[in-house]
């Protein structure tokens, strides 16, 4: 089992989960406009959603890869043009954080964990987002794929979930830090754009 791989992806998981996005902005919203209960309800439904697309990519990709070098390799060049494709995106929009918690509706907490769970299952972006990001940090020769890519997925909820959290207790806080300091989401935009490209080039390089 190589660590390295393991901790590489804790970091890249770490920069892409502070980095601003729609679920990390919609639980700050929930948070400063119903409270930290609200959001930590949403990052619960977020975060679950995550454990479908997992299961998804560790039975559907592994069952194609596990004996085809070459189909490997073409979903490790997808990977990379996507990450290669979020960074040109990142690129091309506003750095500034839009934080307006106006017409941002109240909701129970049960209501936020279902609508959260739901908008993550339902957004095909995140499915291609696992397929592209995972199969380039399998990090073991001797475990099955299935098991490495629940290890991933186990990791990914656990590093975005406590990183959610802390955006949902500090909301208050930060929404007030980054509204007054443009400079950080212009540094938050190129981290964001260099970690996009840093894995797309780890991707290619990596073995099976």
């Amino acid at each position: 089992m190589n660590i390295d791989i393991l901790l590489g992806f804790v970091a890249a998981t770490s920069v892409l989960a502070i980095s601003p996005g729609p679920d990390n902005i919609y639980v700050l919203m929930q948070s400063i406009t119903n409270g930290k209960k609200y959001g930590l309800a949403t990052v619960a439904g977020l975060i679950s959603g995550c454990l479908v697309h997992t299961t998804l990519l560790a039975f559907g990709v592994s069952a194609i890869i596990k004996d085809n070098d070459s189909l490997f390799f073409v979903i490790k060049l997808f990977g990379a043009l996507y990450l290669l494709y979020l960074a040109y995106q990142v690129y091309i929009n506003d750095s500034k954080i839009s934080l307006s918690a106006n017409g941002v509706p109240k909701k129970t907490v049960f209501q936020l964990f279902k609508q959260g769970f739901i908008m993550n299952v339902l957004n095909p972006k995140v499915t291609i987002f696992f397929l592209a990001f995972f199969p380039g940090f399998l990090f073991s020769s001797t475990w099955s794929t299935v098991v490495q890519f629940y290890v991933l997925g186990g990791l990914f909820m656990l590093v975005s979930g406590v990183i959610f959290s802390v955006l949902a207790f500090l909301s208050g806080t930060i929404s007030g830090y980054v509204t007054k300091k443009e400079s950080v989401g212009v540094v938050l935009k190129w981290l964001q754009i260099v970690v996009f490209i840093a894995i797309a080039i780890y991707l290619l390089f990596s073995d099976k």
